[in-house]
């Protein structure tokens, strides 16, 4: 790129002609006089002159991404030879090595991310762990890298837009981190059927819950629910009772098309009157002999309103939980509508009222046995309440990095906002309520590692119930606790303050799905009671 000095940035200074400078690069912004959100004025004032002090101010990384980098013409001075990096390999294993009680390694190799307190887990900052090792490591460098280039600058256009591109799902998928999200890494049943390999070369022998997190934990690290839940909020939890419980030939042809991106499926339960309630509802799947008449209404879909195939919950038999099935519905049969609804956030996942009107459904589309879908649903909740815990709680750490970057430059009084006391305690109240989630989180996982698949859902079903509790309430802090820090900013959708506004929205549609926090706690404590009250004969 070609270089500049100062001074001849300096003579570009007119209406008609102005140049900047930002972290040393050298913009031409003189087409975009009209196109700036704020005025032709506040860039004529700048016209000729370091501008870095007044863009941080006032504008987020993202912005550089998607809107500056593209008006570079050059940089400042003799262009900086950068080092050529280390292999991912190598690099990545050399940062292992402190994950080993007892091996030592410098500083630099330990450490990863931009090292903002608390801005990562500390496993990322040279704390040893027993959880992680050299392919988890190389596995987070590689989503970070896509996230950091391919995701975060846009996910304020998209948000804004209500939609994901079809494309950015297809590259996700081809990057392998669709097979790692939706937990198709884990199930060995479904190897044959990933239509791309697991990222960073992992094999799939080798892929574990922990592999799992890092893929959503670091694409949570975007900042945006709704992006969230368009990649794989119906792979997480729609996929895996097709991937477990479907005849071979649905399976066969669900589960590559959607973990290839081109198809889309969602999880068709909850009902306008019957949510956390589940065994309560009442669409119904008559038998006609060769095949079911489906009739009724779900609604608060999420990726419903352009999913290609809804695995639907609708009773068969009588009432309560044992006369409940789960069939495989395809969006082009006759009798299928589905509507997007207007809500308060995750814009762009889709989310929507959906009506079956004598749906005729094949037999062959019966998920399982019949009558057992409540067993099927109660199966994968575990997953799914865990899913939301790893994006809740990492959603809650971009609130903390967010709020932290920002009061170490923004000044009131005089002082930087850190300066303050009161600034001070309440990013202490997020980080320990954040760091003691994750902890929890992780020794959960261990279990789901290394426990017998059989004992979990008695064993893990209440504590993953009240981590959920904890995780979402946790979340709901710190977006509230950032807003605080961020005042105006956190106001006003786009800016410094876009991830937290958007998060602040977004933090209703974790506290409620997957189950809802009064009920999560309530779950908790009675599955605790009846382990307890059987183990003791009482």
């Amino acid at each position: 790129m070609k270089t500049f000095t100062v001074e001849e940035v300096a003579q570009h200074n007119k209406a008609d002609d102005i140049w900047i400078i930002v972290d040393g690069k050298v913009f031409d912004v003189t087409k975009f006089l009209s196109e700036h959100p704020g005025g032709k004025k506040v860039l004529v004032k700048m016209a000729g002159k370091d501008a870095t002090k007044k863009f941080k101010q006032f504008h987020n990384d993202a912005i550089m991404q998607r809107v500056g980098l593209p008006m570079q013409i050059g940089v400042i001075g003799a262009e900086k030879k950068e080092e050529a990096p280390k292999p991912v390999a190598a690099a990545a294993a050399a940062a292992a090595a402190p994950l080993t009680p007892g091996k030592l390694v410098s500083a630099d190799e330990a450490r990863f991310g931009d090292g903002f307190p608390y801005g990562d887990p500390n496993w990322y900052q040279d704390w040893n762990s027993p959880y992680y090792n050299e392919s988890h490591m190389r596995l987070r460098k590689v989503i970070r890298e896509f996230a950091e280039k391919e995701l975060m600058p846009y996910c304020h256009e998209w948000s804004e837009a209500k939609a994901i591109p079809r494309e950015v799902v297809k590259k996700v998928a081809q990057a392998g981190f669709l097979n790692a999200a939706s937990g198709a890494g884990t199930n060995p049943s479904v190897a044959s059927l990933l239509p791309y390999p697991l990222p960073a070369g992992i094999k799939h022998e080798e892929f574990d819950i922990f592999h799992e997190f890092i893929c959503v934990d670091e694409l949570a690290r975007c900042g945006s629910g709704g992006l969230l839940w368009a990649l794989q909020g119906g792979l997480s939890i729609a996929l895996p009772p097709v991937m477990n419980f479907a005849p071979e030939p649905i399976k066969k042809k669900v589960v590559p098309e959607c973990l290839a991106g081109e198809k889309f499926i969602a999880l068709a339960i909850t009902e306008p009157s019957a949510g956390s309630d589940v065994a309560g509802l009442k669409t119904s799947a008559e038998d006609k002999g060769d095949h079911f008449l489906l009739n009724g209404e779900k609604k608060w879909i999420t990726q419903g309103a352009y999913a290609d195939y809804y695995v639907v919950a609708a009773r068969t038999g009588g009432a309560g939980m044992g006369g409940v099935s789960l069939l495989l519905v395809e969006r082009a049969w006759e009798g299928v509508e589905a509507r997007y609804m207007d809500v308060m956030g995750m814009w762009g996942s889709g989310t929507s009222y959906i009506t079956f009107d004598d749906v005729k459904v094949p037999k062959t589309h019966l998920i399982g046995k019949l009558n057992e879908g409540f067993k099927y649903i109660m199966h994968n909740f575990n997953h799914e309440r865990l899913g939301i815990v790893m994006q809740a709680n990492r959603l809650a750490r971009v609130c903390i990095e967010e709020a932290f970057t920002y009061s170490m430059k923004r000044k009131t009084f005089g002082v930087r906002l850190i300066d303050h006391p009161v600034i001070r305690n309440k990013l202490g109240h997020m980080i320990r309520q954040c760091e003691a989630t994750h902890a929890w989180l992780e020794n959960i996982m261990y279990q789901i590692k290394t426990l017998p698949e059989a004992s979990q859902p008695a064993r893990l079903g209440g504590p993953v119930a009240l981590l959920k509790a904890q995780s979402t309430q946790t979340f709901e802090f710190c977006a509230r606790e950032a807003a605080q820090i961020f005042g105006g900013l956190a106001y006003t959708r786009g800016g410094q303050g876009e991830k937290v506004e958007r998060l602040y929205r977004e933090v209703r549609a974790y506290a409620i799905p997957g189950g809802s926090e009064e009920i999560m706690l309530d779950l908790g404590i009675r599955q605790a009671t009846k382990n307890f009250e059987k183990r003791s004969k009482i």
